[in-house]
Order: structure tokens, then C-alpha cells, then sequence
């Protein structure tokens, strides 16, 4: 008795399309990807019962002749590689989307597949294939000059077990839209329509090829809000690519399904390039915020390999360190171009909740809301105090006797004509803007203090408006930065008084001191000690009271998996962190006007001080115009 035999074609199909087929957003990605390598131009999805019921996808790409017909709904026929002049097939140098030759004839094997094609200058076909069973192929009214035109209905039909697994139709429709946004900002020269049984049409209309119309369909895929939001990307290293929009910090989510990865136009999920863009944001983020970006990367297509998954969702880099690098690299360059700006999302709702409350508040005389000092705490400036501005106590203290004195506003709107004083440099947390003298209203970005409102918030009047200011979330990160310069300058490390000696697998050893060049900059010095030991002599002066052991072997994790050891420097930063958290001027802290607007110049000058160290905005910027619109004065 034979114990081993070999499987009826229905069922190899049958696997195969399991492969490939994993839910309707599958079959979507799969139709799209040849549409697109078609050269359409336009793409239009109908979808129905979550596309279990019925899904199309029509294009005006180049169509197909019967003969290219005929073969398409073959295992392993496609027209996505070429044998070169010796007669070998490179299936490694993948230059289009598709490349497998199984989409079709796996659709095919678990639907009802119907497929409408039509060639330039030729007459347009159609063919069937039910549950893997091909009709011959027929002649067929066209439907554009050239394209095709693919049904699928009934999906899984063939294999009962398979929908069991489905979600709601709800869930299977939203996997769809998901798709088709990814696919709609891989390619925004491409037009893109939908519509599903319960919503409006989808529509994306073709933009040009350049970082405005990127900016524009990616505005109208991911909101208007995001384009508001996002920093533009553009970056080469070593024929690599880096190019997109990334959101600010103050602009973050609860979760990374706002991240859009995309790898030669290919949408892409990938844990190099997720977790490079964590990295990036760890700095400015809380550990439970993730940033809003789409990346793209353009790389040589013999640099990677696409075949790692039958999906094609997964890229395997021949350098991943350089491409980890770049991204890193190049969004922490530019959040450190951002200066003080933050999102205008606060902003936004803040003036949508003023508008809410304006609204429903009836006429009522004056008398209806006494004013008290408990319930009305704006506290104008003045100039009786003398409290210091609170420092950390590894940064030394600036002199506020007469830093930033501004002519007292009263009750004024405007300021007083009276020239500033100098500004007062300190060691660590230096002032210096220029000396001026003003005959107009102060052009500093973030304007003038009028006062502190509940020993918490700073107003300040700006030239177009005025500001809100959170007074510890600003100071957190000025000390922050402060403390991160420190320790970068004295690289702050502490030799151990006792070596510590951790045994590793060989691999693992080799993998770490590989390293260790760059894991002595940040301060954890560690060398080979055996064939199979490291040992530790130096750890950074921060981390000291840590589990150095378990800090190791967590760096080990990080470089056998991603190829960093980023870790580390995300842990310093966690400790700098908490460290000026706990140093930084606490809400109720009352602020003399010298001290307010030392704070608003620091944060002019200070990197990412817009947001403070969790990601969250330090000010809300409110303009005049849109005051005014609020209480009707505008145009």
C-alpha cells in the first residue's frame, strides 16, 4: 500500500487558492494589482454582501486578446516575467505588482469567476470558470475601447468550511475599503472608484505625479486634517528612495492601523518598516501613540524579494540596515525641523466646542454668572514676584530678574510701544533670541504673556491672535531636550564596580558585538569574554539601577529580529523622560510675566516644543479671523 499520493487538480487549485485567498479584500488586492500592471488608468469595484456575493473590478488597461485569454485562468501562466536570451525565468527581479500566475486560477477554483476582455483594435471575449471548471471562451459585447472587465460571485462557494471563517459582511466591507485606500494612495496618478451596497461612491480622481498630488489624494484618502498635519519626506541614500508625508506628534492615534507602508508602489506590512518608524517616533511618543504616516520606498528590485509571502504583503531586504537607517534618519531630521509647531487638530476642536457652547447659550442678564475669585482664576501679569523659574537639578538655573520683561498689558489689547531688555543667556537653558527694540506689535511666533489662567495655562497674544499654552507640558519639554543635550555632550556612563558576565549562544554573542561600536556611543560598553560570554563594563549613567542583564539580552531580541538596537536609546529616553516629568513646572505653580515669557521664547527655540514628551500639545494656537467668526464679526 502506497502511503504517499499525489493530489487531484481541484484539490491543488483548491490550495493553492487558499494560499493566495485568504478573504475578499484578497481577491481585490489581486484584481487591482493586474489592473494596474495593465496600465489602466482608472480602476472602478463594485462590491456586494461584503464581496461574498459579488465583486468587480473593471479597468481600461490593455486588454486581452482570446489567446491571452485562454491563458490567463492557467496555473502558473502570466505575463509578468520574460526568460532572457539563455531561456532562464528570473523570478527574484519582480519589476510589477503581480507575479505568481495564480490569482486568477485561484479566484476561479473557489467562485464563480467571469472575466470580459478586450484588446486594442480587437474584439472583446469573455470566459467563465466555475469552481475551477473553464468554459471555452466566446466573443462578447465590449465595454470600453480596450480593458477588462472581472466578476467574482459566490466566493468560496466550492469550499463551505472557509466561510465559516468569514466576518460580518460589515467587517468583510470595511477589509475591502482598507484595500482599496491602500491601493488608491499607492498610485495617485491612477483614478479610483467604488461602491458597496450601503455607502456613498467612493471616488479618487487621477493627480499628478509629483509631492503635491501625492499631498492631494492622500488629503482626500487619510482627511483634510492630515494634510494640515504632516511633514513632507524626501530622501535618497545608495539608490534608496525615502519619500511621503508622516503626521506631526501632536497629530498621533491609539493605534498603528494609520500607518501606510508602501515598498516600490507595493502597500506593504512589514516589521523592518514599522518598526523604523516607531523608532523614529519614540522620542515624541507615548508608548501606547502611534504616528500617522505613508512611506514610500523606492528601491532596486534586485535589493529585494518580494516572494516571501504568496500574499506579497511581506519585503525581505538584501540591507535592512540601510533601509532602517533611512527611515529613522530621516524622520527624526525632520520632526527637528518642526521647531515649536504642533497640530492644528486642538486648535480645531476648540473651536468647535466654543461654537457648541455659543450656540446653546440662551440671553441671560449679566447677574446669571456672578464672577468670584474661586470660579474665575486669570491672574493678569505682574510684576511683584519673585519666584524662580523651577529647573532640574543637574541643569542649572537660569536668571529671571530681568529676563523677558514686557510692558504690563492691563486690560490693553496691544503693546505697549516700549523697547525689550536684553535676553539673559543660561548655561542650559539658553535664551538667545536677539536683542530689539519695537516700535510695533511683537512678531514672536508665540506672541506675548497676558496672563496665567488657573495657575495652569498661559495666555499670550500673538500678532494674528492668541495662544494657549500648557505650562508644565511646555516646560517637560524644554527640560527634556535639555537633559538629552546634557547626555549626549558628557555621554554620561558609569563603570561598573563588578563586571557583569551574561552567557549567550555563539549567534547570539556575534550578533550583539557587532554592535558594539554603536552601543559604546550611547554609553554600554561590552566586549567578547569566551567563545560563548560577553561581558559589561560600562552601562549609561541612567540606566544604572537597571536590569543590565535583562537590558542585554532585550538588545539581543531586537538585533536577531529587526537587525537595532534601538532599544536602548528608546530606554535612555524613557528615563530622561520620567526624570524631567518629575522636574518640570507643575499645573498651580503661579508664574511671574518674566517666567511666562522666558517659557514662550525657550519653546521658539527649542526643538519639538510643540508637543511635549507623550506626544500631547503644549499650546492651541487660535486666530483672530476665526474669533471673530465665532461671534459673527467676520466679513
Amino acid at each position: 500500500m502506497k502511503l504517499i499520493q499525489k493530489l487531484p487538480p481541484e484539490t491543488i487549485n483548491r490550495i493553492a487558492a487558499g494560499e493566495v485567498i485568504e478573504r475578499p479584500a484578497s481577491v481585490l488586492k489581486e484584481l487591482i494589482d493586474n489592473a494596474i500592471d495593465a496600465g489602466a488608468n482608472n480602476v472602478s469595484v463594485h462590491v456586494e454582501n461584503g464581496g461574498l456575493g459579488l465583486l468587480i473590478v473593471e479597468d481600461d488597461g490593455l486588454g486581452m486578446g482570446l489567446d491571452d485569454l485562454k491563458l490567463s485562468v492557467e496555473r502558473h501562466a502570466t505575463s509578468k516575467l520574460k526568460p532572457d536570451q539563455d531561456g532562464n525565468w528570473d523570478i527574484v527581479h519582480i519589476e510589477t505588482l503581480g507575479f505568481r500566475g495564480e490569482a486568477l486560477p485561484s479566484i476561479g477554483s473557489v467562485s464563480k469567476l467571469m472575466i470580459n476582455s478586450r484588446a486594442k483594435g480587437e474584439p472583446a471575449f469573455c470566459l467563465y470558470v466555475e469552481g475551477g471548471t473553464v468554459s471555452d471562451a466566446a466573443p462578447a459585447a465590449p465595454l470600453k475601447a480596450h480593458g477588462t472587465r472581472i466578476e467574482v460571485k459566490d466566493l468560496f462557494y466550492t469550499v463551505p468550511a472557509r466561510l465559516k471563517f468569514m466576518k460580518s459582511t460589515r467587517t468583510e466591507t470595511v477589509a475591502i475599503i482598507d484595500e482599496f485606500r491602500r491601493q488608491a494612495m499607492a498610485h495617485p496618478s491612477i483614478g479610483f472608484s467604488l461602491q458597496t451596497e450601503d455607502r456613498r461612491p467612493i471616488i479618487y480622481h487621477p493627480e499628478t505625479m509629483d509631492h503635491q498630488g501625492l499631498l492631494r489624494r492622500l488629503g482626500v484618502v487619510l482627511g483634510p486634517e492630515f494634510a494640515a498635519n504632516a511633514m513632507n519626506l524626501d530622501q535618497m541614500r545608495d539608490q534608496v528612495r525615502l519619500y511621503g508625508y508622516a503626521g506631526l506628534p501632536t497629530f498621533s492615534r491609539g493605534n498603528g492601523l494609520h500607518q501606510f507602508l508602501f515598498v516600490n508602489h507595493r502597500p506593504v506590512r512589514d516589521k523592518l518598516l514599522t518598526g523604523a518608524l516607531r523608532a523614529a517616533y519614540a522620542d515624541v511618543l507615548a508608548r501606547d501613540r502611534y504616528p500617522v504616516a505613508a512611506l514610500f520606498v523606492n528601491i532596486p528590485s534586485n535589493d529585494i524579494d518580494v516572494n516571501v509571502h504568496p500574499a506579497k504583503t511581506e519585503i525581505r531586504f538584501k540591507n535592512p540596515s540601510l533601509v532602517r537607517g533611512l527611515i529613522v534618519g530621516t524622520l527624526k531630521h525632520a520632526l527637528s525641523q518642526q521647531g515649536h509647531r504642533a497640530a492644528t487638530t486642538p486648535s480645531v476642536g476648540v473651536l468647535r466646542a466654543l461654537e457648541s457652547s455659543l450656540s446653546s447659550v440662551p440671553l441671560l442678564s449679566p447677574q446669571a454668572f456672578p464672577l468670584s475669585a474661586r470660579d474665575y482664576s486669570l491672574r493678569p501679569i505682574s510684576f511683584d514676584s519673585t519666584s524662580s523659574f523651577f529647573t532640574p537639578s543637574n541643569v542649572s538655573e537660569p536668571n529671571l530678574d530681568n529676563a523677558f520683561p514686557i510692558a504690563e498689558y492691563g486690560r490693553a489689547t496691544t503693546l505697549s510701544k516700549q523697547p525689550l531688555p536684553p535676553y539673559v543667556e543660561s548655561q542650559d537653558l539658553s535664551f538667545n533670541a536677539p536683542t530689539e527694540s519695537l516700535n510695533h506689535e511683537p512678531n514672536y511666533p508665540l506672541g506675548a504673556a497676558l496672563a496665567q489662567i488657573h495657575k495652569t495655562y498661559i495666555l499670550s497674544q500673538t500678532d494674528d491672535g492668541f495662544i494657549l499654552v500648557d505650562q508644565h507640558a511646555a516646560h517637560e519639554r524644554l527640560v527634556y531636550e535639555a537633559l538629552k543635550t546634557g547626555q549626549h555632550n558628557l555621554n554620561m556612563r558609569q563603570r561598573l564596580l563588578i563586571p557583569i558576565l551574561i552567557d549567550l549562544e555563539a549567534a547570539e554573542r556575534d550578533k550583539i558585538l557587532s554592535h558594539a561600536p554603536e552601543l559604546e556611543t550611547m554609553g554600554l560598553s561590552l566586549e567578547g569574554f569566551g567563545p560563548h560570554t560577553i561581558i559589561v563594563r560600562e552601562v549609561p549613567s541612567i540606566l544604572a539601577k537597571s536590569d543590565i542583564t535583562k537590558l542585554v539580552r532585550d538588545l539581543i531580541d531586537d538585533a536577531m529580529d529587526t537587525g537595532s538596537v534601538e532599544k536602548l536609546s528608546v530606554g535612555i529616553s524613557e528615563k530622561l523622560a520620567d526624570h524631567a516629568c518629575r522636574h518640570s513646572v507643575r499645573a498651580g505653580r503661579e508664574l511671574t510675566n518674566e517666567e511666562m515669557n522666558a517659557l514662550l521664547r525657550q519653546m521658539e527655540s527649542t526643538p519639538l516644543s510643540g508637543q511635549c514628551n507623550h506626544g500631547r500639545p503644549t499650546y492651541v494656537k487660535l486666530k483672530l479671523k476665526d474669533i471673530e467668526r465665532l461671534f459673527g464679526r467676520s466679513g
